[in-house]
């Protein structure tokens, strides 16, 4: 018996154990490949640290899409044992992911690398670009899909179903799109026509859920269509399509967002958001959103918090400017207030959220320091070039840099003109033009182009920066090698 319990153990920790993601290597991958349509794969080392984060994420998604319809595979090559598969498709980083149709490399994966950025990409590539709708329940399926959908109702070898698939193919990341020629559905939607269905979830009194589409079908056309339409007039943001919203964008954050276990309640602040916004319709954008949706999007701080035992909670809100700054409403959301809040924004009155370290209260060393609120007063000045590092207060590379960062202040102080500059990239906040993806990071920001800096790949000795600075200065740099 305890021998019967011991295999019964150990093939269910087997079981337990298996992998959704398919193991290719060099002696399989060419037959191996050629027997899916669409599949996935990573070519990874197994002590990268972006490959062990990406692990877990990449099972996730493996065992979600098995179940579509059709199937969408996911598989991996160990780089380190099969250097004949990474050297073909030029792998030169890990992890590497590439998309495979027909046993053909198709293109660079550039979708999110969460589970749900994975799975949300890969569906949207899954099957034909245009699905053809060529039964009442597959129509009806279609229509109930969680996310907008573009149909385009053709009669029967009319011209426009070969365009509407070719702009399907080249838009099939973003958006879902399918075509009929069904006679009811021709009766019902019209002929030759391409109609944007919003989802049934977000259904309201204050716009129509049905558009259609004007003008010449072609690419650039259906493309601009799409983006100003497919989110309506407040759409349910999630970090998959954060970045999609145009801005300015207001976001009211209620943490009962949940379009799958509580659709009603979702609706209920979002009708309210509607309700004030179509006024508001020609100068803003708006969204829901459950804050746990949208992780590195959230201000770090600053957000009201709500009453607990208060019921219903009401949401917070954030405007995301024109400019990416942030834009905290002090209150919880209320008619009123929210009016309010937008009114001021609209006049320019409502000052940004910025994640800021204490401003210094001497700041006349050779290097300036600069803190998310100067970072306008100081770097943005019109009148400066700028020459400006961001570190980490941990960084050993950062460490290293620094006593020739401060040797080179040293050397410009008589250069009126001329900036050198640090910032704790950890501590404070940067608009987008100045990315940090590593440390240290140094951008130029000459006078003529603060909203397009450059960064700086040149040698870290000091000779190498006052090089830099004498062939790119907007005046003559007085100093010595």
């Amino acid at each position: 018996m305890k021998h019967f319990l011991v295999v019964l153990f150990a093939v269910f920790a087997s079981t337990s154990k298996a992998s959704d993601v398919l193991e290719f290597d060099d002696s399989n991958f060419g037959t191996e490949i050629t027997k899916y349509d669409l599949i996935l794969v990573e070519f990874f080392a197994p002590w990268c640290g972006h490959c062990k984060k990406l692990a877990p994420e990449y099972e996730i998604a493996a065992t979600a899409l098995k179940r579509e319809d059709p199937p969408i595979s996911l598989a991996k090559v160990d780089c380190t044992a099969n250097s004949d598969a990474c050297s073909k498709f030029g792998v030169s980083g890990y992890p590497t992911l590439k998309i495979f149709r027909g046993g053909e490399f198709n293109q660079d994966y550039n979708g999110g690398r969460s589970a749900d950025g994975i799975i949300s990409t890969l569906k949207k590539m899954n099957g034909p670009a245009s699905r053809v709708l060529d039964d009442a329940e597959k129509l009806k399926k279609f229509l109930a899909n969680a996310d907008p959908v573009i149909i385009g109702y053709f009669e029967e070898g009319n011209d426009g179903i070969k365009e509407f698939e070719n702009i399907a193919s080249a838009l099939r990341e973003d958006y879902k799109f399918g075509h009929t020629s069904l006679a009811d559905a021709l009766t019902e939607a019209g002929t030759n026509v391409v109609k944007l269905h919003r989802p049934k979830r977000l259904k309201s009194i204050f716009e129509d859920q049905v558009l259609t589409f004007e003008g010449k079908l072609n690419l650039n056309n259906l493309r601009n269509f799409l983006k100003d339409n497919i989110f309506g007039l407040c759409g349910h943001a999630v970090s998959t399509n954060f970045e999609k919203f145009k801005r300015p964008l207001a976001v009211a954050l209620d943490a009962n967002v949940d379009y799958v276990k509580n659709p009603k309640g979702s609706n209920y602040w979002r009708n309210r958001v509607m309700k004030v916004g179509k006024d508001f319709a020609d100068q803003m954008n708006f969204a829901v959103a459950n804050p746990a949706d949208l992780g590195q999007f959230l201000p770090d701080s600053g957000l009201p918090e709500n009453d607990q035992s208060a019921k219903p909670q009401k949401p917070a809100v954030v405007i995301y400017g024109s400019d990416d700054r942030k834009y905290i409403m002090a209150d919880l959301f209320s008619l009123d207030g929210f009016k309010e809040f937008l009114e001021k924004f609209v006049k320019g009155e409502i000052s940004a959220h910025i994640k800021s370290a204490p401003i210094p209260e001497a700041n006349d060393e050779p290097v300036t320091v600069v803190v998310g609120k100067t970072f306008d007063e100081i770097v943005m000045d019109e009148s400066k070039d700028v020459l400006i590092e961001f570190y980490a207060p941990w960084c050993g590379h950062c460490k290293s840099l620094e006593p020739k960062w401060n040797e080179l202040g040293e050397k410009m102080k008589d250069n009126e003109d001329v900036v050198i500059a640090k910032m704790d990239a950890t501590a404070n906040e940067t608009p987008k033009e100045y990315a940090v993806s590593g440390y240290p990071t140094i951008y130029w920001a000459p006078k003529d182009s603060k909203k397009n800096p450059r960064k700086y790949q040149g040698g870290r000795e000091v000779a190498d920066l006052v090089k830099f600075l004498k062939d790119n200065a907007s005046s003559k740099i007085k100093t010595e090698l």
